[in-house]
């Protein structure tokens, strides 16, 4: 079985590009970047979405693995979340 996330995807991608920018596992200096990202991951959500926007094709090896059209569904259904992540997200776990 497959673990399913509890937060939703735009905001973990949005988390992502914050703490990529902020971690000092990334391209930042922070060792404990947790604070920082949580400041400031809603300024990512428009890169965020131009990153799911992307994905929303999925390339040949993907759509061997899998069904294109639930893959884009599943694309859609994450981007359709974006008002409710900008009007404020899901709390940190």
């Amino acid at each position: 079985m497959v673990d399913v996330a509890r937060t939703n995807t735009l905001e973990r991608v949005a988390r992502v590009l914050a703490g990529e920018e902020a971690s000092i596992n990334a391209h930042g200096s922070s060792s404990s970047a947790g604070d920082e990202v949580d400041a400031a991951w809603r300024d990512r959500i428009d890169d965020a979405v131009a990153v799911l926007k992307t994905l929303r094709e999925p390339d040949e090896e993907m759509a061997r693995a899998g069904d294109p059209a639930m893959w884009l569904s599943m694309i859609e259904a994450a981007l359709a979340c974006e008002d409710e992540v900008r009007g404020g997200g899901a709390s940190p776990a």
